[in-house]
């Protein structure tokens, strides 16, 4: 499966954002699917996944109660709705897709990654 993350941009402390990830190649129904970020110079880190029927979902505590994580199976597509940004949220965001059972809030779980998209939150 290919995917390919976009929706990041220029925020402002407090603004929401929602970015997409929109799979290619097979069905995303297939994966378990996650959103990690990156900032220069630290590992990636974990964001939020979602089960592959999206019964079950996952947050780091960093953005718990401000992120919520979505799917629309029809439409081949991973959400991350971001709200009540923070400047700490400044990364580029990436999607990744692993098997069904996985626990795909470790990255070694995940089998394919999209290429980032560029979210910056300023004060």
């Amino acid at each position: 499966v290919q995917l390919q993350a976009s929706g990041g941009g220029l925020m402002q402390a407090g603004d929401s954002l929602r970015l997409s990830c929109e799979g290619s190649g097979d069905p995303l129904i297939n994966y378990a699917m996650s959103w990690f970020r990156q900032t220069p110079g630290k590992e990636r880190e974990f964001v939020a996944a979602i089960s592959w029927r999206g019964g079950t979902t996952h947050y780091d505590d960093s953005v718990k109660g401000r992120f919520t994580i979505s799917r629309d199976n029809a439409k081949n597509t991973v959400y991350l709705q971001m709200n009540s940004l923070k400047p700490e949220d400044t990364a580029v965001y990436y999607c990744a897709a692993g098997p069904p059972d996985a626990d795909t809030r470790s990255e070694y779980a995940n089998n394919y990654w999209g290429k980032g998209t560029l979210v910056t939150v300023s004060s």
